[in-house]
């Protein structure tokens, strides 16, 4: 399950079946195969790709994204989501929207990824380094700064240039994911700095 044309088609199946019977996050994901790390990751930071802070939403979801690069830096071939996101309810009218969401982001995506760079996001190595992106940027994600815009923006955005490289094999978004990464860090930093130079 390593394109995008999978990706939309089990997203929509996913809304089909919520139709006739409520269908919890876990339900739909445990369908995945075991390349859903990129999979799973890519649906689930779609709601924080908003300038908007999302208050205790945020931090779990940095949680759950640190959680899963864990899972990947340990070399687990099936990711495992926390309880309270596998039991979370989505309706239809959810499922629609992330199709409609997820549409636009792939159809933009797809005019600049292909394979290149593969040794970044191939084996054990690919691994690590999507371990390490998904780890990094989660706990950033997780930080309880619920007035600070773009604390989910910004770490997000590392996530889903990862699911790029992940889905296409682009080490390119690999890169750029970092770039997102660094900037995240440098962001957080210069607000620390200038809460406690504000605050002296």
């Amino acid at each position: 399950m390593s394109d995008y044309v999978t990706l939309v088609a089990t997203l929509t199946r996913f809304a089909e079946q919520s139709r006739t019977q409520p269908l919890t996050l876990g339900e739909a994901l445990d369908s995945l195969d075991e390349a859903a790390y990129a999979f799973i990751t890519l649906i689930l930071v779609l709601p924080f790709l908003q300038p908007i802070p999302l208050g205790p939403l945020t931090v779990v979801g940095g949680l759950t994204f640190a959680a899963l690069g864990w899972q990947l830096w340990r070399g687990h071939e099936s990711p495992v989501l926390p309880q309270k996101i596998r039991a979370v309810v989505m309706s239809e009218k959810s499922w629609r929207i992330l199709v409609k969401v997820c549409l636009k982001v792939v159809s933009f995506c797809r005019k600049f990824t292909r394979p290149r760079y593969m040794q970044l996001v191939k084996n054990r190595r690919g691994q690590k380094i999507g371990g390490f992106i998904l780890l990094s940027a989660g706990l950033l994600m997780a930080i309880p700064l619920p007035g600070l815009p773009l604390n989910n923006f910004l770490p997000g955005l590392a996530i889903l240039f990862y699911c790029f490289g992940e889905l296409e094999e682009d080490g390119l978004m690999i890169l750029i994911a970092f770039v997102w990464l660094i900037i995240s860090v440098v962001y957080f930093t210069l607000f620390f700095y200038g809460l406690e130079h504000l605050g002296s």
